[in-house]
C-alpha cells in the first residue's frame, strides 16, 4: 500500500511539472455561427448577424449594440503571445474597443472593476484591439494591454487605413518587445514588462463592459502563446 502511495505521489508531482511547462495551446475562433465558437458557447447581445463574405463566413456588427461573449481567455496564462484578429472596419464612432480578452477577479469574479475619481479606469488585465476613426473615411489600430505593473497602448495615428476592406491586424510579445502589426507592417512597438494573465472571458463588438462599440464584421481571431514572425500570420485569404 506505501508502495503504491509513492507511485501516486511521483505521477502527480511528474504531471505537475509536466503542466508547468507546457504553455496554453494555440487556440483559432472562426466567427461563422452566433451559438459556439472554438467549442465555447456565445452569448449573443444586440442583433449581430452571419454573413458571407469572399473569405468564408463572418459576423457583423451594426456599431450601436450588438456584440458576443465568449466564457474564456485564450492567453491565459501565456508569458508570450500572438493575438491576431481577422476584421473588416466599416465606419462608425470615433473610437471602438472591438475585442477584448479580461482576466477574471478572483476576488470578485467580475471582468471589469472601475476605479479612479470619476469610476472610468479598468483595473482588471486584459488585452484589447481597439480602433479609432479618422475623418469617416480611415482607420488606425490601437493594441493595448494591461495587467499588475504594466500598461501599453500602441496607437499611431500616422498609420491610417482605408475603411471597408478586409485586413489582419496582430499584437505580439517576444518576452521583452511588445508589437502591433497591421496585414503583416509593423505599425509600432514599446519594451514592456508583461506578466501572464489569469482566466477570464472576451468580448467581441464591444468593450466587456458594453461601451465603445464597433462596427464592421469579424471573421477569425487566433491566439499563440509565443510570438510569432509576420511570415507565421494568418492569411487573408
Amino acid at each position: 500500500m506505501n508502495r503504491l502511495i509513492l507511485v501516486l505521489v511521483s505521477v502527480v508531482a511528474v504531471a505537475g511539472e509536466l503542466a508547468a511547462q507546457n504553455p496554453p495551446r494555440q487556440t483559432t475562433w472562426t466567427f461563422d455561427a452566433l451559438d459556439r465558437i472554438g467549442g465555447v458557447p456565445v452569448k449573443v447581445e444586440g442583433n449581430p448577424t452571419v454573413i458571407e463574405t469572399p473569405l468564408g463566413k463572418a459576423i457583423q456588427f451594426d456599431g450601436v449594440d450588438d456584440s458576443i461573449f465568449i466564457d474564456q481567455h485564450p492567453l491565459a496564462g501565456a508569458a508570450q503571445f500572438t493575438f491576431e484578429a481577422v476584421f473588416r472596419p466599416d465606419g462608425g464612432a470615433p473610437e471602438q474597443r472591438w475585442f477584448h480578452l479580461a482576466e477574471r477577479n478572483p476576488a470578485t469574479g467580475q471582468l471589469f472593476t472601475l476605479t479612479g475619481a470619476n469610476a472610468t479606469q479598468d483595473s482588471n488585465a486584459r488585452f484589447l484591439f481597439e480602433l479609432r476613426v479618422i475623418d469617416g473615411s480611415q482607420w488606425c489600430l490601437d493594441a493595448f494591454v494591461a495587467g499588475p505593473g504594466y500598461s501599453q497602448a500602441l496607437l499611431l495615428r500616422d498609420k491610417l487605413h482605408p475603411l471597408g476592406r478586409w485586413y489582419h491586424v496582430a499584437s505580439t510579445y517576444d518576452g521583452k518587445t511588445f508589437r502591433s502589426y497591421v496585414n503583416g507592417e509593423l505599425q509600432g512597438e514599446a519594451e514592456l514588462a508583461f506578466k501572464p494573465q489569469g482566466p477570464g472571458a472576451a468580448s467581441v463588438g464591444t468593450r466587456i463592459n458594453h461601451v465603445n462599440y464597433f462596427k464592421g464584421a469579424v471573421r477569425q481571431a487566433r491566439f499563440t502563446p509565443r510570438a510569432l514572425t509576420p511570415d507565421q500570420f494568418l492569411k487573408l485569404n
